[in-house]
């Protein structure tokens, strides 16, 4: 057993196809199959089952990927910062947040950062859901995840940088426009642009609405944030939002927000594998990040319980 041969089957299992491994990695399908059947007869069982339309892991499949993960992400982790370690002041920080995500809350610090830290490269890979940037986290992809924080996960610390209170996103010739605030009951059997199903941001919303007994019905659905306040703007929808800065003002005349105030705010923020072992440069751009979105001091050196 090589670390090889279980970075291949933690591939083949995210993928669920042993020919884009092989895609990707430049080698043959037969390579890849060798690596994954290495593991089986080692370990004396099969850890893939094959279907017409791919692979899945079997059940001791399942609990090798959930160990590999984690094991090779503290691995991958750990020679990043070592490497870190020996350039210096140079090296790079590695991102993974949603697709707007920088614009809304980075602009400013990644400005500032580059300012402080010429040499530095920051790196972003964007994903589609909170979920999809836990997992670069964990896989020791990336040293720091921007995301809307929600139920505690094992082995991640999640640190809150800023509460977004939520609102409720109208055309300026709307009639609700001219409400200083939405209770509750407007939004009973209200038509809404619906957030991703997948998202932290949606799952709270319904969570809220449920609890409440207030029964919305979801017109359409929007891949981000920023899709449902376009439409909200051009008339065609209403939709519940988290409040940014950026959606007030001259830049967007045709639009208002409407406060939400009996809403649980969201909360955004960083989550860290292990904040004690993140390298100074990643620190540096967390707190970079917190001090622009309103926070006065860097972020705590502990964190909430994630067990």
């Amino acid at each position: 057993m090589t670390i090889d041969d279980l970075r291949v089957f933690a591939a083949v299992c995210r993928a669920g196809s042993l020919s884009a491994v092989a895609r990707d990695l430049g080698c043959t399908q037969s390579a890849v199959s060798q690596h994954v059947k290495r593991l089986e007869r080692e370990l004396g069982l099969s850890l893939i089952e094959r279907h017409p339309r791919g692979v899945v892991p079997t059940k001791a499949g399942r609990v090798l990927q959930a160990a590999v993960a984690t094991g090779l992400g503290s691995i991958d982790h750990a020679l990043h910062r070592i490497a870190e370690l020996a350039r210096g002041e140079g090296g790079s920080v590695r991102i993974t947040t949603g697709a707007t995500s920088i614009r809304h809350f980075m602009s400013g610090a990644v400005v500032a950062f580059r300012r402080r830290f010429p040499q530095v490269s920051l790196e972003f890979q964007t994903e589609v859901s909170s979920r999809s940037c836990l997992d670069s986290l964990t896989a020791g992809r990336v040293d720091l995840a921007w995301i809307s924080l929600g139920t505690p996960v094992r082995g991640i610390d999640q640190r809150p940088v800023v509460d977004l209170p939520w609102v409720l996103a109208v055309a300026a010739g709307d009639p609700l426009a001219a409400r200083d605030r939405i209770e509750p009951a407007d939004l009973q059997d209200a038509r809404l642009i619906g957030l991703p199903q997948n998202s932290v941001a949606r799952s709270q919303l319904d969570s809220w609405l449920g609890k409440s007994d207030i029964r919305p019905v979801f017109d359409t659905s929007v891949a981000d944030w920023d899709t449902a306040i376009l439409l909200a703007e051009l008339g065609l929808g209403h939709a519940v939002v988290p409040a940014l800065p950026q959606w007030q003002g001259p830049g967007h005349p045709g639009l208002r927000l409407l406060p939400l105030p009996d809403l649980p705010a969201l909360t955004a923020g960083w989550a860290i594998r292990d904040w004690e072992n993140l390298c100074p440069l990643a620190r540096a751009f967390a707190d970079t990040v917190a001090a622009h979105c309103g926070a006065d001091a860097p972020l705590p050196t502990t964190g909430p319980d994630t067990a």
